[in-house]
């Protein structure tokens, strides 16, 4: 695995965006404001997989995003759902 350094570079901006993220989850002052932050960090998530998957290339990280941004999309929808107050 030879890494340029631009892949580098903006892995460490990804994960530095996801540890703002993650503050806003904890510190965030309602629930629709935790939930926009945890959907934040899914996209990032989603990002550096695709990154990683470049700059490995290992083409199977991209396939793995693609899976887990319809994932993250679904729960996203369900929890939209349930704050607002309706049922499953």
């Amino acid at each position: 695995m030879n890494f340029e350094p631009i892949y580098l570079t903006v892995l460490g901006l990804l994960v530095l965006s996801m540890v703002f993220c993650i503050i806003r989850v904890f510190i965030g002052r309602t629930a629709p404001d935790r939930v926009v932050g945890l959907d934040t960090i899914n996209t990032l998530v989603i990002s550096s997989m695709i990154v990683y998957g470049f700059a490995s290339g290992a083409l199977i990280y991209i396939d793995v995003a693609i899976v887990y941004a319809l994932l993250s999309y679904i729960s996203t929808l369900f929890i939209a759902k349930y704050l607002e107050g309706g049922e499953f």
